[in-house]
């Protein structure tokens, strides 16, 4: 019986359930199935999420475990193999999050996710050898204010004076600074809004809210909803439109605002993808490489391939799907394109477009002609892909 007990108290505490006051013990990191390491920015991490939870459920389940400090913190944190201390998040196979303890000494990551390029970091010129970039999906970021509100769109000359000035911006009704809600240099939230407005990033004013999902809360629980404003990542404020609403972008030279989407309510990201809405960037995976140029480590070179389509996802973990549905827009989905975050547009056409695919999961219709097979594909649209006929 004594057996018996310790063996079943043992189990529990590998849980995570004991702990001598009852409260709940978080778990050992590494003892996990298959666990990988990634840290960066909180704008990544709702899709981050949705992945890690497909994957837990796997027949032979990985673990992706996650820190998120800030963009420019996880890439530096890969640039100098900086090690993760402290306690991370995981999520279960139900996509519940939980935390589990690093090792004492510390855990070297694996790759970092940053929502800018590595150069618009504070301290990187250039990225050493040995350390690669792949891109991910579309990272669109958005400007917003309480549902509240009556404000419907503003500019980028107006952001400018509101985040830079605050109280003395002149810009009613954002000049309260207790309820302009900003991140800090390290983000790539706040690294974006500063290229678009011209405002440097360490001359944002207002309440640092520390994560793009602390920035939603901040917004949507202010005390005075006319005055308040912030901004962050689509994939955040997409999921709280309940209590936060998107105002509509104004870039300069632009006769009109424009949402990220072709209406206030749809999720479409036409505007994004068409190249009228002008906050978004590429997501980038950092990682170390081998002498090919790929990640050194396995998981990361699977993370990296299903999100640029070079290796197909497994079964139950449809990234292509997941990245749509968490407010992020694959390449393949994209008509324009930048060399660099917020440079000029160019048209684009996709390797392997998946537009038609787009428009069904997130607006749950499309105007594309259905296809098993290539021999349902007539004029431009000749390739079946995704259930759609696309573009060769």
């Amino acid at each position: 019986m004594m057996q018996v007990g310790r063996s079943m108290a043992l189990a529990a505490l590998a849980a995570g359930v004991l702990s001598a006051g009852g409260a709940a013990w978080a778990v050992d990191c590494s003892a996990l199935p298959s666990p990988f390491y990634g840290i960066g920015g909180s704008a990544q991490r709702p899709l981050l999420g949705r992945v890690a939870a497909r994957l837990s459920a796997l027949a032979q389940p990985r673990t992706l475990i996650y820190q998120a400090p800030g963009a420019c913190v996880g890439l530096n944190a890969v640039l100098n193999n900086t090690r993760l201390t402290g306690q991370a998040t995981y999520w279960n196979a139900a996509g519940a999050e939980a935390t589990c303890d690093l090792p004492i000494t510390g855990q070297i990551p694996d790759f970092a996710t940053v929502g800018n390029q590595a150069t618009l970091c504070p301290g990187v010129t250039a990225l050493p050898a040995g350390v690669g970039d792949f891109e991910g999906p579309i990272t669109t970021f958005n400007v917003f204010v309480p549902r509240a509100s009556s404000q419907q769109s503003i500019s980028a000359e107006a952001a400018y004076f509101v985040f830079g000035f605050g109280r003395d911006s002149g810009v009613a009704p954002w000049t309260d600074e207790s309820l302009i809600i900003r991140r800090d240099a390290n983000s790539a939230a706040q690294i974006v809004l500063g290229l678009a407005t011209g405002l440097p990033v360490e001359r944002f004013r207002g309440v640092d809210a520390m994560t793009n999902g602390r920035s939603v809360s901040l917004v949507a629980m202010a005390s005075n909803p006319e005055a308040a404003i912030g901004f962050a990542s689509a994939d955040n404020a997409d999921a709280n439109r309940a209590t936060v609403r998107t105002l509509a972008w104004q870039q300069p030279g632009q006769r009109c605002g424009y949402w990220p989407d072709s209406t206030a309510t749809s999720f479409d990201k036409r505007n994004v993808r068409d190249g009228l809405y002008g906050l978004w960037t590429v997501a980038h995976f950092f990682t170390r490489v081998d002498g090919a140029g790929q990640p050194v480590n396995p998981n990361v070179r699977d993370l990296t391939g299903w999100f640029n389509g070079s290796i197909p996802s497994p079964a139950g973990v449809p990234v292509l799907d997941i990245t749509i549905q968490s407010g992020s827009v694959p390449l393949c989905a994209m008509r324009v394109r930048r060399d660099r975050d917020l440079g000029p547009l160019a048209s684009y056409a996709p390797p392997a477009p998946c537009g038609c695919y787009f428009d069904r999961v997130a607006t749950g219709s499309t105007s594309c002609t259905p296809c098993t097979d290539n021999t349902a594909c007539t004029g431009s649209a000749r390739v079946c892909r995704n259930g759609y006929c696309e573009a060769n």
